[in-house]
């Protein structure tokens, strides 16, 4: 209880806004995370309440082809909120490493994409590490405030 006009929550009527509010950190540590030569191409979607039951039925939709979506959307119906980390990894960052397959940032640019089983590629690898380094960075975060968390591929 808190003096002078303050007021008293049991933890059902916080509980969402909580989870919200450490979302919203995540989504922070991820963006403010190291970047190949300081290019963002990371993207952040927040998912709660009714959206978040289509995602998890969406989903059971693809549990068809990989049964592991099934296990993963039951997760997902458990949660309160769902936290979409990626990275647009169609784009280069010039250095021709050739670690995507091809000799050069040009010819990876040049090259049509397509949707692989689960990806559209080819990817930029410096993306991907990118993407895993702001996953990393979100993660630790919410072991530090104490919300329970998991990366799922699907």
């Amino acid at each position: 209880m808190i003096s002078g006009g303050g007021m008293i929550l049991r933890e059902e009527e916080f509980k969402k806004e909580a989870v919200k509010i450490a979302a919203f950190l995540m989504a922070e540590s991820a963006r403010t995370a190291p970047k190949s030569k300081g290019e963002d191409d990371i993207e952040i979607v927040y998912i709660d309440g009714e959206e978040l039951q289509e995602l998890a039925k969406k989903m059971e939709e693809l549990a068809e082809r990989d049964k592991d979506f099934l296990r993963d959307a039951e997760s997902v119906k458990k949660s309160q909120a769902v936290l979409l980390i990626g990275v647009n990894g169609e784009k280069s960052i010039g250095v021709d490493c050739g670690a995507c397959g091809f000799e050069s940032c040009s010819e990876f640019k040049r090259a049509k994409r397509r949707l692989g089983k689960d990806f559209v590629g080819p990817n930029c690898i410096f993306k991907l590490l990118d993407l895993g380094i702001a996953l990393g960075s979100a993660v630790k975060l919410s072991a530090l405030i104490g919300v329970d968390t998991r990366i799922m591929y699907r």
